[in-house]
């Protein structure tokens, strides 16, 4: 073809850049910003791992305090009838008070849905689902990185509760993880908080809404366990048995030490299947609702 005298040569289209494709470790870089950008989060995971470690603390200095008055008192002299009550205790409960782990489940359970919820209200989400079209690897993403964080946070209180506690009671009965029960003890508390985020990041997904959510895991973590007690009925008990807390509290349990664990109680083997069952099903429904539900 002969060019026209005078005029320019026509120039082809210039060839637009295509996108790299996005990986799974990027997903997991954007969802590591998106977590530590919430001031919010970083606060309550720190204010509230110091608060359950200083419970713990505080419960075993004043049982320290208490064995050590009652051991400089003289003995009584024999007396008809009962004398004065010993003091008992079990050291392994020290680190493990349970309203401090209560606390710490519900902060891990708000975080979790903050997660979740928190790209819902601000509309984020929109972007997050229009730069990656498939959902269930941002739902994966936000459960690696959650997952994550969590167990090196209880496993940094847990241990540190387990350890501080235990050396202020060294010359009275102090454990050590090579004691039975202890090493399972710290590993429950440490996996509890994982637990917890993904249970809160279901009720994020699904109830889209900040005081709704913690509503929400609060009544499903400690309101509902505290219905199903008592040993009259074994369906009402094996119900309760169910929850994490009751997996909980048995898992951190003193072997070495007598407890009335009541009628129908909870294995240790069972606990462990609680534990499992409430992450699958905790992911099971975080990803099913995201897919299914518009944002």
């Amino acid at each position: 073809m002969t060019a026209v005298p005078g005029e320019a040569p026509a120039r082809l289209p210039a060839r637009l850049p295509v996108p790299a494709a996005v990986r799974f470790r990027h997903l997991l870089a954007a969802e590591w910003i998106k977590l530590w950008s919430l001031r919010s989060a970083s606060w309550v995971l720190g204010v509230g791992a110091l608060t359950v470690i200083g419970i713990n603390v505080n419960s075993a200095a004043s049982n320290a305090d208490r064995l050590a008055h009652q051991a400089q008192q003289p003995p009584e002299p024999p007396m008809r009838g009962a004398g004065r009550p010993e003091f008992l205790f079990d050291p392994l409960h020290t680190a493990f008070v349970d309203p401090a782990w209560q606390l710490f489940m519900i902060i891990a359970a708000a975080v979790g849905a903050i997660v979740v919820f928190g790209e819902y209200t601000s509309g984020l989400i929109r972007t997050t689902f229009a730069a990656v079209p498939d959902r269930r690897a941002v739902i994966a993403a936000k459960v690696t990185v959650v997952s994550a964080v969590m167990l090196a946070l209880g496993t940094l209180v847990s241990g540190t509760s387990f350890g501080v506690t235990q050396m202020l009671l060294r010359e009275h009965g102090g454990l050590s993880l090579d004691d039975p029960g202890a090493l399972r003890a710290v590993v429950a508390g440490a996996l509890l908080a994982p637990l917890c985020a993904l249970v809160g990041m279901a009720v994020g997904a699904a109830v889209r809404h900040a005081a709704g959510s913690v509503v929400t895991v609060v009544g499903l973590l400690l309101l509902l366990p505290a219905l199903f007690q008592g040993d009259r009925y074994r369906w009402v008990k094996e119900i309760g048995n169910a929850m994490p807390l009751s997996a909980w509290q048995r898992l951190v349990t003193n072997p070495e030490r007598a407890h009335d664990l009541g009628r129908y109680p909870l294995t240790v083997t069972e606990a462990w299947i609680v534990y499992g069952a409430w992450t699958a099903a905790a992911v099971a429904v975080a990803v099913l609702v995201v897919r299914r539900r518009d944002v």
